[in-house]
Formats: C-alpha cells, sequence, structure tokens
C-alpha cells in the first residue's frame, strides 16, 4: 500500500505540472463544427467566456457544467439501460460526441464499465455489429485494396500513430470467425489503452483486415459490413499482411506497435514468427494472455499452502492453441531465465496439455507443430489401461522418435481425457483456454482439492459464458481451498469453509489481458522501442505480480485491484521501458541515472483527461 501511495503522489504531482492549451489554440474549429468534433467537445462544459470566443454562444443551454456533473449524468443513464448491449451503444455514442468526458469516465469507474466496454459486452457486440454498426471507427483495409494500404493509411487524419490494434476476425474471443463484425475488438482494446495505459487517444488506431469469413450465417447476412467471400488463405494472404506491416513502418516507422488480435492459430503463430524480429508487435493472445497467466501464477505463489518455486509445479492445460501455447512457453522462458532449471526443454516437462483428441503424449497421433515441444513421455503400460481408442487412428500410427528403428514399439492411441489426465498427472495448477463451459466440473475440482492444500484454477476463456467454470463453482467444490482467477469478471462469492458457520467472501481475481497489454504499450511508447522481446513480457508480469499485497491475497486475489490499473500499467511502462534499454533496442532515454526510466517519466507522458 504504501507503494501505490508514493505513486500516487509521483502521478499528482507531475500531472498538476502539466498545462494543457485552450481549445482556441488546439483548433480552428468554430461554432457548430466544434461541438461535432469529439475531440474538442465540451458540451456544457464549455465557460461562458470560451462560448464567446468560439461561436457557441446560442448553441447550448445557458448553464455551465463541471466534468463531475456531466459524469453523474451518464452514469444515472447507463442506470437506466436495459441491457449491458444498450450500456455498451450508450458509452460508444458517447465516444463519439465527447472523447474528453468518456475517457475521464471511464478511468475514473474503470471497475464498473469495463465490463461493458470490453468483455464480455465486445462479444455480444461484435456477434450483431452489422447491425448495430453506426459511426466508423478506425481503417478497415480489405483485400481488395492490397496494392494500395500505404494510400489507406494517407486517409487517416492522424500523424503520428504510435500503436495500431489489428484483426482480421478468425478467432474472436470464444465466439470463432466475425470477419469484419471482429472489429469491435480492436476498437475495445484501444480505448483500454488510453484508458488504463495512459496512450493518448489520438496515436492510436484500429484495424480490420477484411479477407473474407468462413461464417456462411454472416456472408447470407444482408447487413454483414465486409467482403462476401470466403477467406483468403497461403501466399496471397501473407502477401497482403506483409504490405500492411510494411505501409506501417513505410509511413510511421518500426516503434511504431502493431498488435496482433485474435487471428486464427495457424496465422497467429506464422506471423508473429515472420516480424518479430523485423518490426515492433506481439501477439496477445499469445505472449499477452501468457503475460498475465504468468502474473498470475507469480502472484498465487505468494499464497500460503501453495509451493513458492514455479519449477515444483505441473500444469495441466485444457486447450492447446494459441494461448495455452502461450502460456506455457513464457512458463518455460521465465523458469529459465530465474535459474530454476538448466534448459528450456526441462521447463517444458511440468507442461501437459488436452486438445480435442485428449492428453498430449509422445507419440500420440494428430499432433501440431507448435503442439509436439510439449508432448510428453508415458509409459506405455500406462496408455494401454487409461482411456479409450483414439477414433480413426491405428496404435501403429506414430512411434517413440527416439527409439531405434529395431527396437521401436509400438505408442497405444488412446484417448485420455481431463478426468484421467488430473487423476495421472496431479497437477498443481489447472489452466483452462478451451472456451469449454462447465469443462472443470465438480468431480475435477474435488480431485484438485484431493491432491493438493491449494489447488491452482485458472478459467481464463471469455465470454463469460465460455468460462470453463465460475468463481462460485470453483471455490464450492474445493472446499474454499481453491486460488482462482477467470477471463472474464466474476462477483465476489461468500461460501462457508470447512466447519466455519461464518461465510468468508472471496473476490476472485480477473486474469484480463488488460493487466498486461496497455502497460506494454505504454512502455513502448515510453522507450520508443523499435522491438518487443519475449523478455519484456517476463518484466510486465513480474512488475503485476510485485503489486499484489496481503489484502489482496486475504480475499483470495492474485492481482492487484482493477482500480489501480492506470499505477499498475505505469509500473509496467517503467519495466518495459529500462528492458528495452538494456537491450539496445529503446531510442528514447529517461530521465533517471545513466538515462534509466522513472516512474515519474511514465506519469508525466500518462494521458489524463480534463477539460
Amino acid at each position: 500500500m504504501v507503494g501505490f501511495r508514493i505513486r500516487h503522489l509521483v502521478r499528482t504531482f507531475t500531472q498538476q505540472m502539466k498545462k494543457s492549451p485552450s481549445i482556441a489554440e488546439q483548433t480552428h474549429l468554430r461554432g457548430l463544427d466544434l461541438l461535432r468534433n469529439p475531440r474538442y467537445n465540451r458540451g456544457m462544459a464549455f465557460t461562458l467566456q470560451e462560448r464567446e470566443e468560439l461561436g457557441l454562444q446560442g448553441l447550448l443551454p445557458p448553464r455551465v457544467l463541471t466534468i463531475e456533473t456531466q459524469k453523474k449524468r451518464i452514469m444515472e443513464s447507463l442506470g437506466r439501460c436495459a441491457t449491458d448491449l444498450d450500456r455498451y451503444l450508450q458509452l460508444i455514442w458517447l465516444l463519439q460526441r465527447n472523447e474528453t468526458l468518456f475517457f475521464r469516465l471511464l478511468i475514473d469507474h474503470v471497475t464498473e464499465l469495463m465490463p461493458y466496454v470490453y468483455t464480455p459486452t465486445v462479444g455480444e457486440a461484435c456477434q450483431r455489429f452489422g447491425h448495430i454498426f453506426k459511426t466508423p471507427r478506425g481503417l478497415f483495409i480489405s483485400f481488395e485494396d492490397r496494392g494500395k494500404i500505404r494510400k489507406i493509411l494517407d486517409n487517416w487524419p492522424e500523424k503520428d500513430v504510435r500503436v495500431i490494434v489489428v484483426t482480421d476476425g478468425e478467432r474472436i474471443l470464444g465466439l470463432g470467425d466475425l470477419g469484419a463484425s471482429g472489429a469491435g475488438i480492436p476498437v475495445g482494446k484501444l480505448l483500454l489503452y488510453v484508458a488504463c495505459g495512459g496512450v493518448e487517444p489520438q496515436r492510436t488506431l484500429p484495424v480490420v483486415l477484411d479477407v473474407g469469413t468462413e461464417n456462411l450465417e454472416l456472408l447470407q447476412d444482408p447487413l454483414y459490413p465486409g467482403l462476401l467471400r470466403r477467406r483468403v488463405r497461403g501466399a496471397d494472404y501473407d502477401a497482403f499482411v506483409d504490405e500492411f506491416v510494411e505501409a506501417v513502418q513505410n509511413k510511421w516507422g518500426e516503434n511504431c506497435l502493431i498488435q496482433w488480435e485474435d487471428f486464427g492459430n495457424a496465422n497467429a503463430f506464422r506471423i508473429l514468427e515472420r516480424w518479430r524480429g523485423r518490426h515492433c508487435s506481439f501477439n496477445d493472445d499469445i505472449q499477452g494472455t501468457a503475460a498475465v497467466a504468468l502474473a498470475g501464477l507469480l502472484g498465487a505463489l505468494k499464497m500460503p499452502g501453495v509451493k513458492s518455486n514455479l519449477s515444483e509445479h505441473v500444469f495441466l492445460f485444457l486447450g492447446a492453441g494459441s494461448a495455452g501455447i502461450g502460456i506455457a512457453d513464457l512458463i518455460s522462458l521465465y523458469m529459465v531465465k530465474q535459474g530454476l532449471v538448466g534448459t528450456v526443454e526441462e521447463a517444458r516437462k511440468r507442461c501437459w496439455f488436452i486438445d480435442s483428441k485428449g492428453l498430449l503424449y509422445r507419440g500420440r497421433a494428430l499432433v501440431t507443430k507448435e503442439k509436439q515441444r510439449y508432448a510428453q513421455d508415458i509409459a506405455t503400460e500406462t496408455l494401454a489401461t487409461l482411456g479409450e481408442a483414439m477414433e480413426g487412428v491405428s496404435d501403429a500410427t506414430a512411434s517413440k522418435p527416439d527409439a531405434d528403428a529395431a527396437a521401436s514399439q509400438q505408442v497405444p492411441q488412446r484417448r485420455i481425457g481431463l478426468a484421467d489426465a488430473v487423476r495421472l498427472l496431479k497437477p498443481t495448477a489447472l489452466i483452462g483456454v478451451s472456451t469449454i463451459p462447465k469443462a472443470f466440473d465438480a468431480d475435477i475440482l474435488a480431485q484438485m482439492a484431493a491432491n493438493h492444500e491449494r489447488p491452482i484454477v485458472f478459467a481464463l476463456s471469455n465470454p463469460t459464458s465460455k468460462s470453463e467454470c465460475t468463481a462460485r463453482e470453483a471455490y464450492e467444490f474445493t472446499g474454499g481451498r481453491a486460488v482462482f482467477a477467470s477471463g472474464s469478471p466474476f462477483d465476489p462469492v461468500k461460501i462457508q469453509t470447512g466447519g466455519d458457520a461464518q461465510e468468508r467472501c472471496f473476490v476472485p481475481g480477473q486474469a484480463n489481458n488488460v493487466y498486461c497489454f496497455p502497460g506494454c504499450g505504454f512502455g513502448i511508447h515510453l522507450a520508443g522501442a523499435t522491438r518487443f522481446t519475449d523478455e519484456m513480457f517476463i518484466e510486465a508480469a513480474s512488475a503485476v505480480a510485485a503489486l499484489v499485497d496481503e489484502s489482496d491475497l486475504r480475499q483470495g486475489c492474485v492481482f492487484p485491484p482493477l482500480s489501480k490499473i492506470r499505477d499498475v500499467s505505469a509500473h509496467i511502462a517503467v519495466a518495459i521501458a529500462n528492458e528495452a534499454a538494456r537491450t539496445g533496442v529503446a531510442t528514447r532515454r529517461g530521465s533517471g541515472s545513466q538515462g534509466q526510466f522513472t516512474p515519474a517519466d511514465a506519469y508525466a507522458l500518462q494521458y489524463d483527461p480534463a477539460y
């Protein structure tokens, strides 16, 4: 708590030193043109003097309101909305009218409002995007625009974009291929970059790369706004993405951060590897999710009854897509960097996966390249007695790759489900990235509690309807002993534990990527970094975990409160910027000793919306 108070004082001091130019100094707009511009519009908060100077007399009711009164009006209006989608639409409408008021409201009420501007409500907004679409925000670059992408970027009015979030809409949350209707995701992410990270709104750009969709329902929908064609694949797709990145480099430089968001697994890994060393970019589903999950695990290590050495844990993932593989990769890298194990291969042996064909093991058929490095050894005898035969796959399909040809043994091809895997492996941590609701049922959670004093249960799938279990289920079925975190928010849970007659209140941690990407992007901006390295995600995770205090842990929460997210992001940004400086990819220097970045540097740059 002391650390947060110090950071608050530094932030308050640096923000008080800022002096914004007047509206008249910022723009030539006057009268109705000014009121229709969300960047400069203040509505009834314009002073009488400003109204006279800017040609606004008679265009507004006579009373002058403060921003606090305006916020109160909006919150009352949100309370009258019938559905969460209505609240989302009203907030987006506010953003399109008065940008300063929107971000001030979101910053001051982030815990209440984030579920409306992002998960879970943004999922429904994407599903219905063509039916609720009003004013475009960001750029829509279609496959038909190939050869002209650089010219399209010139149509964007802002001259110094620092953060781009881009999607092709193929894997929107746990909802599948939504094509151009996935536009709500980059828009929502960038709202959080501003509100939670502190990046100035004019330095952000949401982008949709529209290459079609495999969603036949959308293709038959007369209100679908995207290309009416099946998805582009292969070399043409890669060339299209390459042209986009090269156009960004040409216009805004290599230190303009590109965040890849909600791409299909095959494209996600390939694009990440292709541009890893050539541009400042990262994939939020693979790397951002990994950093947040690692932060939660590091926070969990502080819990009484949890082994404090990460290398002593066994991790079982339900789901072997980009998120799960990304988390395991970062866990493994962390163990090596911290000297907990000697090699990445040794670290990977602590990570097990279950995909649609069951437990992943060495010699099992139907294993992709990304999954192969997590295929572990299981005794042939054990395999022969567990699970059920895999349909359409014979035992002769695969042999142990390290066996001599003469002594090669057939590996039984058995489908081992989650329940059997929990009994066999006795994992200390169960991590859900499957989008299979209720997959962590009462029997599995009870088995986790039987195996360990404080089992770690992370149900990370979004939106809420796709969560592997609810917070209440995790606590009730483990007798209140689970260390729980989820991808979407859950309300606090009160249950009786042990022989106690009194109820105990648990505050579930939300392993939301908002704990990572806004601070990471802000750190890249702070340092002017030209690359985003894997080690930066370790720095981000460690920074988040360091801010989990005793009061959080007593409530069962492994993340700091969302109400402190601006301070968390500033803390991450300093760590990211200093890592960039250490590795020689920073183009700026901090104000500290030997050019180190300090919290004062972060708070001085952080966007603080005010009239």
